[in-house]
């Protein structure tokens, strides 16, 4: 169903928006696009997009609560979706790839979400979230029984996916891509505390599993997410049969260029600022560093107010210099 490149290419060059928009890319990004489009390297599932056309609870659930049923180690199955009304600080809900929250059949809520650049302080970060799915939780049951108590609280999950990790994860162990994580007593007393937290680092697997064998469900799902090479695509089908309608629900998406080109716009953009963001929260860091040691601190600052006054720039071409420089300061001093 694929074109070739000079097909595509054509295109492209018969279309004023869409070469207006192909131009704008750096040399790097045109190949990308053409490659997915071609065939020539597989779709990221890890695009919002092509997640959802994917693995979309809408239209098909089924497929859903069998990648949440491997990472749970039990089967559930998805009932619904719910709208996504947690309070996120700043502007992280722009800045996730993908963030889904659904009930299960029995009750339970689970927020899935997907992250491009893992966010700095995921522990803290994850603790706020979860305790906003509980207390959600606990406002639907109180909401439609009134005589209802706190054993009718069902317990909630989050589930990060990163598809490049934070530190605290590449620091802990290179070998290690899944975590999961659940409150516990020094005493051995068993109490239900109803919050669990699932980290999943898709860089760590690939490289774990890179030549290697799928051994089991949550392997393939996680390759389905993690590989573009087309030789694992064609392995994982192999393997695992159910994976390819997943396949070519995608590649029939890559067949309607001005749809797949708007969508690797915004992917990129969203790229840029989880970049920016990344960048802004490390340099703050060399900065809290500088002033402990009082060491060369205006030269620094300097830097990284000129770094971020580009990146600025960069995002929105009509900003001035000067302006860019002032919402830097703004930001690191």
């Amino acid at each position: 169903m694929l074109r070739d490149r000079n097909e595509l290419l054509q295109e492209i060059s018969n279309t004023w928006e869409y070469q207006s928009t192909f131009i704008k890319w750096t040399i790097e990004q045109q190949n990308e696009f053409l490659d997915i489009c071609t065939g020539l390297k597989g779709p990221r599932m890890t695009y919002d997009v092509f997640f959802k056309e994917s693995v979309n609870p809408e239209y098909a659930p089924e497929r859903l609560g069998d990648f949440l049923s491997n990472v749970l180690g039990q089967k559930v199955k998805v009932l619904k979706t719910l709208p996504n009304d947690s309070v996120r600080i700043t502007l992280e809900n722009t800045l996730l790839i993908t963030d889904i929250v659904v009930e299960l059949e029995d009750g339970r809520i689970l927020n899935l979400e997907m992250q491009k650049l893992g966010y700095k302080f995921p522990g803290e970060r994850a603790a706020c979230y979860i305790a906003d799915l509980l207390l959600r939780q606990y406002k639907r049951v109180r909401g439609s029984n009134k005589e209802a108590d706190y054993r009718d609280i069902k317990p909630v999950y989050l589930i990060v996916i990163f598809e490049n990790s934070p530190k605290e994860f590449k620091n802990f162990d290179r070998d290690i891509y899944f975590h999961h994580v659940t409150p516990t007593s020094d005493t051995g007393i068993e109490l239900n505390l109803l919050y669990n937290f699932y980290f999943i680092s898709l860089d760590i697997y690939g490289v774990r599993m890179q030549n290697k064998v799928v051994g089991n469900k949550l392997e393939a799902w996680l390759r389905f997410f993690s590989s573009d090479r087309p030789e694992d695509i064609i392995d994982l089908i192999e393997a695992y049969p159910e994976f390819k309608p997943m396949y070519e629900d995608v590649y029939k998406l890559c067949v309607d260029t001005g749809r797949v080109m708007s969508m690797f716009s915004e992917e990129l953009y969203e790229l840029d600022r989880n970049t920016m963001k990344l960048m802004v929260d490390e340099m703050q860091d060399e900065i809290d560093d500088l002033h402990r040691s009082n060491d060369s601190l205006q030269k620094k600052l300097s830097d990284n107010i000129r770094k971020l006054a580009a990146s600025y720039m960069k995002q929105d071409s009509s900003l001035t210099e000067d302006k860019a420089m002032e919402m830097a300061r703004k930001i690191l001093e």
